[in-house]
């Protein structure tokens, strides 16, 4: 740098003019030389790195390439020249170090928050991710270095300890619990989800209170995310589902078969004792004959055990048509190929109402996939109505506008009879 000063006084410059001049120099050239370190570190030893790791082939070394950590990184060799030749202004040396090394020490802090990220990325890569997730931990600490980072930033220009910053958090303690309050109630929140295995990614949970119904897609520090299955994205405070209740479908989901809980309402009116034409033509029905002869034997056996006057159909035991149709059924289920035999299969009598006699079906598809479940189910339901008349029952709905209707063509075309017998 000497060399300069005496390069210009010889061109017989200006003492004035050459101290600017020499000054405006030195910049150039440090700029230079932080240019020319830079596009060395960038575009020789970075790209020497890139193909050692592609060379490689392991997985973690392209997610950190992909998270640019060793590009990051070289961001500190311009800072490094710049603090190493701060000597070259005198005047000016202090502020320039403190600069270069709180230049320095951002950028140490984008390269942790980077390589951090890239751990997080290498973790997922493993099965234990979905049951396990560390990325709140990880935002947790990238907070952690953050808090620290910009403290010693900020001593490091007031040139002051540390120390002294960190004696003043005491005071701000209740400020810094307020403001980071949601984290810290994420922080205690993932600590729970994780360790008593409660949520995963991947999970299908639904909670009405915040309108998600659909798979965790990630977990973090502050919120859950769940995609639900209209493909819109619900955002979820951790804390939440730790204050309030939700449903996790992970063990239907693992069970391997997912319930079918549904009732068909018969109208009480139609149900009645079995007729022997009735059980002449249920015997033949596939699911039904071995039924229909075993229940007509006991029936017989006991009711002449008992010595009972058959003539009264409500003296002894007898078929009716309901219960012929729930053994039915449970038939038809037991021979269903999209039912999972090893679950529970029963066909029920609820308590009556208003709207008829329930009578439910409480199964298991053999699949937990959301479309076959409806498929099947519809299928069931579909001939369960449609085959239901065959047993001399009436499915209960409310009268229809078309019902009305018809009942008003009915009553008019009866007082046009009965005006034309007269």
């Amino acid at each position: 740098m000497q060399f300069i000063n005496s390069l210009l006084l010889d061109m017989e410059l200006d003492p004035s003019l050459v101290e600017y001049l020499s000054v405006i120099i030195k910049i150039l050239l440090i700029g230079l030389i932080c240019i020319v370190a830079n596009f060395i570190s960038k575009k020789i030893v970075i790209r020497i790195i890139t193909r050692i790791v592609k060379n490689a082939k392991v997985e973690w070394g392209n997610i950190l390439l992909e998270r640019k950590v060793f590009r990051k990184l070289s961001h500190m060799v311009p800072a490094i020249i710049i603090y190493s030749l701060a000597s070259t202004f005198p005047s000016y040396q202090s502020i320039i170090e403190k600069l270069a090394i709180a230049y320095t020490i951002v950028v140490g802090l984008v390269f942790i928050q980077s390589l951090l990220n890239a751990l997080n990325d290498i973790y997922q890569t493993f099965e234990i991710s979905k049951v396990k997730p560390i990325k709140g931990y990880i935002q947790v600490v990238n907070i952690i270095i953050m808090t620290i980072g910009i403290i010693l930033v900020i001593s490091n220009l007031i040139g002051k300890s540390p120390l002294i910053l960190l004696s003043g958090l005491g005071a701000l303690s209740a400020v810094l619990m307020l403001v980071f309050k949601d984290s810290l109630l994420g922080l205690v929140a993932g600590i729970q989800l994780t360790g008593n295995d409660m949520v995963r990614v991947g999970d299908w949970i639904e909670m009405p209170k915040y309108g998600a119904d659909g798979d965790v897609i990630d977990i973090s520090l502050n919120t859950v995310q769940v995609q639900n299955f209209d493909k819109t994205i619900t955002m979820i405070p951790s804390y939440a589902l730790i204050s309030d209740s939700f449903i996790n479908w992970r063990g239907m989901e693992s069970s391997g078969g997912r319930r079918i809980k549904r009732s068909l309402y018969i109208d009480t009116s139609s149900i009645t004792f079995c007729t022997e034409e009735m059980i002449e033509k249920f015997i033949k029905v596939q699911y039904l004959s071995d039924y229909i002869i075993q229940k007509e034997r006991e029936i017989t056996e006991y009711n002449a055990k008992n010595q009972i006057d058959r003539n009264n159909p409500v003296n002894g035991r007898a078929l009716t048509n309901i219960g012929v149709f729930r053994a039915y059924i449970s038939n038809y289920l037991k021979n269903h190929d999209g039912i999972n035999q090893n679950m529970t299969l029963m066909v029920r009598q609820l308590e009556p109402s208003e709207h008829g006699l329930p009578l439910e079906i409480y199964v298991f598809t053999n699949s937990v996939q959301w479309a076959v479940y409806e498929s099947v189910q519809s299928d069931i339901f579909d001939h369960l109505f449609a085959v239901a008349p065959e047993f001399g029952l009436r499915v209960f709905q409310n009268p229809s506008g078309a019902d009305l209707r018809t009942m008003a063509e009915e009553s008019s075309n009866k007082a046009l009879v009965g005006e034309s017998s007269y």
